[in-house]
């Protein structure tokens, strides 16, 4: 003999629903976390001092705010796209740069009162110990300097290695 339905309904009345399912973890949102923020758009980059473009970049912040990814795209030669995130239990930025060589490079720093410094060793044949520190800091016109150093003294003197301009990449009115 089958049961009625009625008695089984009156039942789950008292059963709590489903519970809902948890909630997204929280933005990075920190001050930390927006240490790079000023880097984030679509940029043309021209060595310091001259007119003449060199590539377009893209800098995104993704991941529920936890990463800022470069798209760095040459006008010649290739590209190559670079990883940062923030570790807040270290207060430092790491940046993975892996470009269109075999091989990735690994920065690590922050931010100082001269903007964003990240220092790694990029190894080469040439100089299989040298060091690269990068400098970011935002212009009182909205760009962006990139500026390279190379040691291969292990940090003891260093040597400019490249200068870039970042500005914001102007839209086409064609």
């Amino acid at each position: 003999m089958q049961q009625p339905l009625i008695p089984i309904l009156l039942s789950l009345q008292g059963v709590p629903s489903v519970p809902p399912p948890p909630a997204p973890p929280p933005p990075c949102a920190s001050e930390g976390h927006a240490g790079f923020d000023f880097w984030v758009g679509e940029w043309e980059v021209y060595p310091n001092g001259r007119d003449t473009k060199v590539a377009e970049s893209r800098i995104e912040r993704k991941h529920n705010g936890c990463a800022v990814i470069e798209n760095w795209m040459p006008l010649s030669g290739q590209g190559g796209t670079s990883l940062n995130h923030y570790d807040a239990a270290t207060g430092q930025w790491h940046q993975k740069w892996v470009g269109s060589a075999p091989g990735a490079v690994e920065f690590v720093g922050g931010t100082t009162e001269r903007g964003m410094v990240l220092t790694g060793n990029w190894p080469s044949p040439q100089a299989p110990h040298t060091l690269v520190r990068m400098t970011y800091t935002t212009r009182d016109d909205g760009s962006v300097r990139q500026f390279g150093e190379a040691s291969t003294d292990h940090g003891v003197s260093w040597q400019a290695s490249f200068d870039f301009i970042y500005r914001p990449r102007q839209e086409s009115t064609e």
